[in-house]
């Protein structure tokens, strides 16, 4: 703005004086200009301003939002400040305001349009469940619990139990829920959460469990070919500030079974055991072994050693210390974790008993399978590590728009 016949030097004062990130309402004239005006990000108009009116004015910044959207790289080029993560968390509504913050939740967004558009597609209906529950989700022991009135309760560790009792028993055969999971984990790590955003499906089986792999391998496909192919502009915004190497995938997915996955990393000189899960490192390991040897940042790993599994996992019927289980990586990380299920009613009982949990904490879960139900399986991902994964953010809380972690409640 410059003072000149239809502007004022005192309005030139005015709209000085007003802080920055304040909301103001303007009128404008708006010219092409001759040359592009290489400081603004829209570079082929120019706004003459008449009157100009401070709609809500800004008090001091905690920060300012041009070092928030700075890049690691830039910063150590030009010497100018970035804004640490507790600080940008702290005040997370200023910290959305930046470029790939904003792009990275409209991505988050897209995900689950995505994921919910797929499915639909594929005759799945959308339910809701309870996240009040009496006893525990899964039969764990990682459980948020409460008082529900005069009776002991908890926070859903996942929709697992009415996925199956809609699916399998209620005759819907094919569902899907995208809602709150609760973890109660104190797991201060790059990507866990205490409250995290679940993609759940769960669908009958005809033939076999593979058919529930399928799904999964086609659904991610078309996740990652929407992001690239939806949302160019928001792609490019994020990499100038978190700048990673685009995601390889394959068509179709790649899977490989748990002994594979094992003799790969022993063959690496890495330890790993055929009858445990493996850790995190391991995970690591063996995602750049994998990209090394397929070309791939995504793949799905099957057969689990069933001791590995919650009790309503289906034991091989082959072998039975392993499992009709899988997991599912993006960039050596665990995304999902799926399988196929107890639907006999005998078996999930006996499942139960051998994990030491009281059948009462589970009685409706159990009797839902007494009156007939239908093979099925599916899978839980969790948006937040999707994103993080696809985008290279390093961290779940950049995913995340007011994460919860063991130290973190607020805002």
């Amino acid at each position: 703005m410059f003072q000149d016949e239809n502007v004022s030097k005192s309005m030139v004062k005015y709209a000085a004086a007003i802080s920055l990130e304040s909301v103001v309402d303007v009128q404008v004239s708006v010219t092409v200009p001759s040359t592009p005006i290489q400081s603004a990000t829209v570079k082929m108009l120019e706004l003459s301003i008449h009157e100009i009116h401070v709609v809500s004015r800004a008090m001091e910044l905690p920060f300012q939002v041009e070092d928030a959207g700075r890049s690691e790289a830039d910063a150590q080029s030009s010497g100018l400040p970035v804004v640490n993560q507790d600080t940008a968390l702290n005040f997370r509504w200023i910290d959305t305001r930046t470029p790939a913050s904003q792009a990275i939740f409209r991505v988050q967004s897209g995900v689950c349009q995505l994921f919910r558009e797929f499915l639909t597609a594929r005759d799945f209906v959308e339910i809701h469940t309870p996240k009040l529950i009496g006893g525990a989700s899964e039969g764990g022991a990682n459980v948020f619990t409460l008082k529900y009135f005069k009776e002991p309760a908890c926070l859903a560790q996942s929709p697992q139990f009415y996925k199956q009792m809609t699916a399998a028993c209620g005759g819907f055969e094919r569902v899907f829920e995208i809602g709150p999971v609760f973890r109660a984990e104190d797991s201060n790590t790059h990507r866990h959460l205490c409250e995290f955003t679940g993609l759940d499906f769960e669908m009958a089986i005809y033939e076999h469990y593979y058919e529930v792999l399928e799904v999964m391998g086609e659904l991610f496909t078309f996740i990652f070919d929407g992001i690239r192919d939806r949302f160019e502009h928001e792609l490019m915004l994020i990499s100038q500030q978190f700048p990673v190497e685009p995601i390889k995938y394959l068509r179709p997915s790649l899977r490989i079974t748990f002994q594979e996955g094992i003799t790969m990393l022993k063959e690496a000189g890495v330890e790993a055991s055929y009858d445990e899960d493996i850790s995190t490192p391991q995970e690591k390991a063996l995602g750049k072994l994998v990209k090394e040897k397929y070309g791939t940042d995504f793949y799905m790993m099957d057969k689990y050693p069933l001791a590995a599994r919650p009790f309503y996992t289906m034991p091989d019927p082959q072998d039975p210390k392993l499992s009709n289980s899988y997991d599912v990586f993006i960039r050596g990380e665990e995304i999902v974790s799926g399988a196929q299920r107890v639907h006999d009613y005998a078996l999930l009982v006996e499942r139960a008993k051998a994990f030491n949990i009281p059948l009462q904490s589970i009685q409706g879960y159990v009797d839902s399978f007494k009156h007939g139900a239908l093979p099925h399986g599916g899978g839980g991902i969790g948006l937040e590590r999707v994103v993080m994964l696809y985008l290279g953010l390093k961290n779940i809380r950049k995913s995340s728009m007011f994460p919860r972690d063991p130290s973190r409640l607020a805002p």
